[in-house]
């Protein structure tokens, strides 16, 4: 059953709890028990609200950060990861395979703020070795979720 609630709240986390008893042919408070225990042993560990912020009046910008680190002795890539996710702007950090070590996700008000935090902070952390940016201009699909409609051609059909 975990699984079963597990990939259907993954995709809509505001499901009705009856609703979802309903869709696994299960009681309803079997369900919340078992969300419940889920929630203590940490596999499920918080409940976001996805925003299409471009239908919005908030400048915002998004970012994708490849970081290349020195692992330490020891600790390999766990102390420096957790120096980056401690910063406020950063939404998520990722250790990676390929030619760089972390990925970074940030958002900012304007390119400029997180090109700051980038030289500022980021590159300033004495085991970052090398940064590569990318900015996000446009979003399609994000957790599953297409955002860019597919255009449809609204004129009008003219038959002789």
């Amino acid at each position: 059953m975990r699984e079963k609630i597990l990939s259907i709240i993954e995709r809509n986390s505001r499901i009705d709890l009856k609703e979802l008893a309903v869709i696994l042919g299960a009681e309803e408070t079997d369900v919340v028990n078992e969300m419940a225990a889920m929630e203590k042993e940490g596999i499920i560990c918080g409940y976001h609200t996805m925003i299409d912020w471009e239908k919005t009046s908030v400048e915002k910008v998004t970012a994708l950060i490849e970081v290349r680190v020195t692992p330490q002795r020891g600790q390999g890539f766990d102390n420096i990861a957790e120096r980056i996710y401690k910063y406020p702007e950063v939404n998520s950090v990722y250790l990676i395979s390929g030619g760089y070590d972390l990925l970074v996700t940030l958002e900012g008000k304007s390119l400029k703020e997180v090109s700051a935090f980038v030289s500022d902070k980021l590159s300033a952390l004495d085991t970052v070795l090398s940064t590569a940016t990318h900015f996000i201009l446009k979003k399609y699909k994000d957790h599953g979720t297409i955002l860019a409609k597919k255009y449809e051609d609204e004129r009008e059909k003219i038959t002789p």
